[in-house]
């Protein structure tokens, strides 16, 4: 099951307390005060890594606290600090204030480690507060509490190409042409349901990673179909590859798909559809795609964007697609995305 979504709470463990003790030796008349410091609350810690793919983990369990922090005991023995709580998240979570709206970290590299609640500080024993005027003090201190929020949690993929196109244009297919991914594949609308990242391999063990970005629709930025939660996945991406269906298999036109496509990115987020892009003309296989290939190439004259035309269901032209957007991904990845 995928989830980009999740709402958790958060409390670091409380602080212990401190002791407040006298020791009592046979030969030590006086003793003296001996209590020790309560120990420090663990903290709760999350940390991206690549190994995670999903907020599923966060339906499950919604609640994250470090341990407390043990009590000071006589002889001035000190409380150690308590465990902390490690939560794994993919990496591109973005975390936010559950009231405020806030972000508070995006956890944008993998193996990222961010400390989202403090554990409280432990309170200290009565040792601590002699001095001269004071040889036996009984004050002692309560250990803090420990920091306690909720906060939403959102998954943006993070990959270097994000598949653009309408349902059925084929890039499911092409993701599994290309990589070792397996999303569904069959001829209806919607197949994919969230995004599958695959990575592309090549010879001199150099990788990109491939986003299947579910298919948009007309409307999408109002949040039409599955629109927002189709577009997010698209913002980190560093290229854009837009995968239109040569054969007009469901009644469009490829070029008219290509401009609603665009429209849509822009009216989502403004500057999105002006991203470094390529167009693969998919299922060039069939009969009538060649004309309509020509066609495209006219509408995009003016259009300082590379067609290439392949067909991923038989494989056709796979490699000169794999090298160029290879080229294009080197070309742009130094580039900010977010």
């Amino acid at each position: 099951m995928f989830v980009d979504k999740a709402k958790i709470t958060v409390k670091g463990g409380d602080g212990g307390n401190g002791c407040c003790s006298f020791r009592r030796e046979k030969f030590v008349p006086k003793g003296g005060p001996d209590g020790g410091d309560g120990g420090g609350g663990g903290d709760v810690i999350l940390h991206a890594t690549s190994g995670e793919q999903s907020l599923v983990a966060m339906m499950y369990n919604r609640h994250y606290r470090g341990e407390r922090g043990p009590h000071g005991k006589g002889k001035t023995l000190h409380g150690r600090k308590g465990a902390s709580r490690t939560i794994k998240v993919p990496v591109g979570t973005v975390i936010r204030d559950a009231e405020t709206k806030h972000v508070i970290v995006d956890m944008n590299e993998n193996e990222m480690i961010y400390v989202i609640a403090k554990g409280g500080r432990g309170g200290r024993g009565n040792a601590r507060f002699v001095s001269s005027v004071n040889r036996a003090p009984m004050q002692h201190e309560e250990g803090e509490l420990g920091e306690e929020l909720n906060v939403e949690l959102e998954l943006k993929t993070i990959a270097d190409i994000g598949l653009v196109g309408y349902p059925n244009a084929g890039k499911s297919t092409l993701l599994r042409a290309l990589s070792h991914a397996r999303p569904k594949v069959a001829p209806y609308p919607f197949t994919t349901l969230h995004p599958v990242v695959g990575v592309v391999e090549y010879p001199d063990y150099q990788r990109i990673n491939i986003a299947d970005i579910p298919g948009l629709i007309d409307g999408a930025h109002e949040n039409v179909g599955l629109g927002h939660e189709f577009l997010k996945h698209i913002e980190r991406t560093h290229v854009l590859a837009y995968v239109l269906d040569m054969a007009g298999t469901d009644g469009r036109e490829p070029w008219d798909d290509f401009r609603h496509l665009q429209n849509e990115l822009e009216l989502y987020m403004k500057g999105l559809s002006k991203r470094p892009a390529i167009v693969i003309a998919n299922k060039m296989d069939v009969e009538i795609s060649a004309e309509n290939l020509e066609l495209l190439r006219e509408e995009l004259s003016n259009e300082l964007i590379e067609i290439v035309p392949i067909s991923a269901e038989s494989h056709t032209n796979l490699e000169d697609l794999k090298t160029k957007l290879f080229d294009l991904v080197e070309s742009n990845k130094a580039k900010p995305v977010y």
